[in-house]
């Protein structure tokens, strides 16, 4: 069984930063955020993986940062230079599994 709490998010303005943590209890290999707005699905922002290989989506890429400490057993999402369209529930998994965070809210505005 594992447990994933998500922190971090809040309302930022264009062009500020956040950094959201995904803390997990039990044992956990790869995992990824993804996001989501009302009304669409759920998008794959980022991944690492168990040897610290990361992908991300093109929408993100140079401005996001996926990263993990092993010792805390936490996966955190550095996001630099936000933008209104980044604005959504976050979500931790560990990654093809059933285990997801509760969700986290970034807002971007003004």
């Amino acid at each position: 069984q594992v447990q994933l709490v998500e922190s971090g998010g809040g309302l930022v303005q264009p062009g500020g930063s956040l950094r959201l943590s995904c803390a997990a209890s039990g044992s956990i290999a790869s995992m990824a955020w993804y996001r989501q707005t009302p009304g669409k699905q759920r998008e794959l922002v980022a991944r690492i993986s168990t040897g610290g290989v990361t992908n991300y989506a093109d929408s993100v890429k140079g401005r996001f940062t996926i990263f993990r400490d092993k010792a805390k057993n936490t996966v955190y999402l550095q996001m630099n230079s936000l933008k209104r369209e980044d604005t959504a529930v976050y979500y931790c998994n560990s990654l093809g599994t059933k285990y997801w965070g509760q969700g986290t809210q970034v807002t971007v505005s003004s």
